[in-house]
């Protein structure tokens, strides 16, 4: 039996296990990936402390993770558009193809999705399976760490591209890997200023360090003095609210323009209240944003990084594999950006 390294939900309580186990068989329209890098994502945090939502939604036994680089090994026999040796990445949601959304092109909205690493066997392994329908090819002149994080990397282009930025004032709350990366993509799509607000100073200076116009503690500087100090006279223009803070929500509504627009991607741990009157009064436009347009947005992500954008100033911290408990520990501990396990050299 041919078996492979996995970083497991073994059992139903907190903590992860590195497990040897069978390598997954390969389907007809499947793909047999080597996984080279994966990035640690705010879910696998969930899975890890097994919360209430892992528990509702994670199967004890499941293969975790979801952001992944690797090369083909092999192909099922229906495949014919990967070959082996090709260095992709894949989508982390499996939709259904029949529901109403699905069928009009609209798969990010179907209501039947399948997700890798939560419902499915993921990509923290050495090897992972996937339909050829859900990949995609990377140049291969990519570099892995950055190639490792698209799914993230999808999720920031999906949040800054929800509305037009350019010449616009934006505001980012949520200084999170996600946040930062949106954060970096407007500012090359040509926003004015980008403002960034977050409580966590390690997070602050990596974001003054990727060039944001101000990044700030609300506790201590107030958005009258960083509105004064940029010289607007009026509100934000557009608002990424990343962090599902409450107070972040309500804040950021208060300081938008008349005709402000707000993308909402942060989830909040629970229902809380607004001033909603605000909302109609200022006619402010809120969408919320969930996964990637599939695949527009991988498209898109490709082309920003080929035309000179690179992200890779958000990875701070990489691994080994096995060493996966210090670096759940230092995602955790928020003192990081990006984190990389290193599953296989090249």
């Amino acid at each position: 039996m041919v078996t492979m390294r996995a970083l497991v939900k073994a059992k139903a309580a907190e903590g992860l296990w590195m497990e040897d186990l069978p390598r997954l068989e390969v389907g007809t329209d499947d793909v047999l990936v080597r996984v080279l890098r994966t990035g640690i994502c705010g879910t696998d945090l969930h899975i890890r402390s097994w919360d209430e939502w892992a528990q509702a939604h994670v199967p004890v036994g499941l293969v975790i993770g979801h952001e992944f680089v690797g090369r083909v090994e092999s192909c099922g026999p229906l495949v014919t558009e990967f070959r082996p040796g090709d260095l992709v990445s894949g989508e982390g949601h499996l939709t259904c193809g029949r529901c109403r959304n699905c069928m009009a092109g609209r798969r990010v909205q179907c209501a039947r999705t399948e997700s890798v690493g939560v419902t499915r066997p993921g990509a923290f392994a050495d090897h992972v399976v996937l339909p050829a329908s859900n990949l995609w090819r990377h140049p291969p002149t990519i570099d892995l760490d950055t190639a490792a994080i698209f799914d993230p990397f999808g999720n920031a282009v999906h949040v800054a591209t929800a509305f037009p930025v350019l010449g616009e004032d934006v505001l980012i709350t949520g200084a999170g890997p996600i946040g930062l990366m949106a954060a970096l993509v407007v500012r090359f799509a040509g926003a004015r200023h980008v403002v960034v607000t977050d409580v966590s100073e390690y997070r602050l200076e990596l974001a003054r360090r990727l060039g944001i116009s101000q990044a700030i503690d609300l506790r201590e500087t107030s958005f009258s003095e960083v509105m004064a100090s940029l010289s607007m006279t009026e509100g934000f223009d557009v608002g990424f609210e990343m962090s599902g803070n409450p107070d972040a929500t309500r804040q950021m509504l208060a300081v938008l323009t008349h005709g402000g627009k707000m993308a909402m991607f942060g989830l909040p741990g629970e229902p809380f209240a607004a001033d909603w009157s605000q909302l109609v009064m200022n006619m402010t436009t809120i969408r919320g944003i969930y996964g990637r347009q599939m695949f527009e947005t991988w498209y898109e992500m490709s082309v920003l990084v080929e035309s000179g954008l690179d992200i890779s100033p958000v990875i701070t911290h990489r691994f080994d594999a096995e060493e996966f408990e210090q670096a759940f520990e230092i995602v955790a501990s928020r003192r990081c950006g990006k984190v990389i396990l290193k599953w296989s050299e090249e």
